[in-house]
């Protein structure tokens, strides 16, 4: 059993055993949830445009260099670079996020319990931005 407090962006999620560790010794429980790193990965991932998903252009190069602006980079961990990259799909469309982007983010070692927890927090962030409170 686990609990998600839906009320507030970016809970953390416990898991709870059915039974105590004295009725079944072999039973682990894996804990669900992201490190700090990681949620500053989803939380920043608000701020990012979908065009920082895809590669940048020559023109977007060579604009960056004239007039001085950003180019979006990817970050350096393979891992970190996935789980923004389904976090930046998910804070523009919500649960609506490609195959792609959810298969990539389990090939990197997340698991479906945990895109369910970033999907729910992200949810919330999502309407509590908006202004959408559901009672």
């Amino acid at each position: 059993m686990a609990y998600l407090d839906v009320r507030e962006p970016f809970a953390t999620m416990t898991a709870q055993p059915l039974f105590p560790q004295s009725f079944s010794p072999s039973a682990s429980v894996e804990a669900i949830g992201f490190t700090d790193v990681e949620w500053e990965v989803i939380r920043l991932a608000r701020r990012d445009r979908l065009s920082s998903l895809s590669e940048p252009t020559r023109l977007s190069r060579l604009s960056a260099w004239l007039f001085g602006g950003g180019i979006a980079r990817r970050l350096a961990d393979p891992r970190l670079e996935a789980l923004r990259r389904l976090a930046v799909q998910a804070w523009h469309h919500g649960y609506v996020v490609p195959n792609s982007a959810i298969h990539a983010f389990k090939a990197a070692g997340f698991n479906i319990d945990q895109l369910e927890l970033m999907l729910a927090s992200i949810a919330a962030g999502r309407s509590s931005r908006t202004g959408r409170a559901s009672a």
